[in-house]
């Protein structure tokens, strides 16, 4: 039986290797071309051709969806900080514009994910990740509406979408950094609880 493991093994191997070098690909021509970005040319740049790569990952969202994990780590990081801080409307507000920063990674991601919330397909692969940032987005909003400063009707889905839009806004390139906060400010206020109401 250990003979025979270095020959079970080896494909494993080169199904990891190949794996490994078509996320490194697509992740490159994600960030200089966007997510519709040519998968060809993913392969081709990852030494592999068209029919390995649609085994790895049957279609676009797939793909995308891979590479979206391995750039999480980076999320987690933030959210490890985030959980430092002590207060929970603040808290709320570092989440969302992490969340902004995680979308746009690359010109268009929101475009598929606020598609893939929108729609809760089970079949495609950014449903789990859109599911999961959007209840840990639930979350925070809970957290901050126990302080009273959070209105009550606000959902985590709706803060979810409302970083998508920021985040797609800033990918095309339209406006400038004081616009951008502008707009954060004007979405804060819409969560954000008045004094004078009940």
């Amino acid at each position: 039986m250990g003979a025979q493991e270095p020959q079970g093994r080896r494909p494993r191997a080169d199904v990891q290797r190949n794996r490994a070098a078509l996320l490194e690909a697509a992740q490159h021509h994600f960030l200089r071309h966007g997510v519709g970005a040519s998968l060809e040319a993913v392969a081709k740049a990852a030494g592999v051709g068209p029919g390995t790569l649609y085994r790895h990952f049957p279609t676009r969202e797939a793909l995308l969806a891979a590479v979206l994990q391995t750039r999480s780590e980076e999320l987690m990081a933030r959210r490890e900080d985030i959980a430092r801080l002590g207060d929970a409307v603040e808290a709320l507000a570092q989440w969302l514009r992490a969340l902004e920063e995680y979308f746009s990674a690359f010109s268009g991601l929101p475009e598929p994910l606020m598609a893939a919330a929108r729609a809760h397909e089970p079949d495609n692969p950014l449903t789990v990740p859109c599911d999961t940032l959007t209840a840990t987005t639930d979350e925070y909003v809970r957290a901050a509406q126990l302080t009273g400063h959070v209105r009550p009707s606000v959902k985590g889905y709706d803060l979810f979408l409302a970083a998508c839009s920021v985040a797609w806004i800033k990918g095309t390139g339209a406006t400038d950094e004081q616009s951008l906060d502008r707009l954060r400010m004007l979405i804060e206020s819409g969560y954000r609880k008045r004094d004078d109401e009940g």
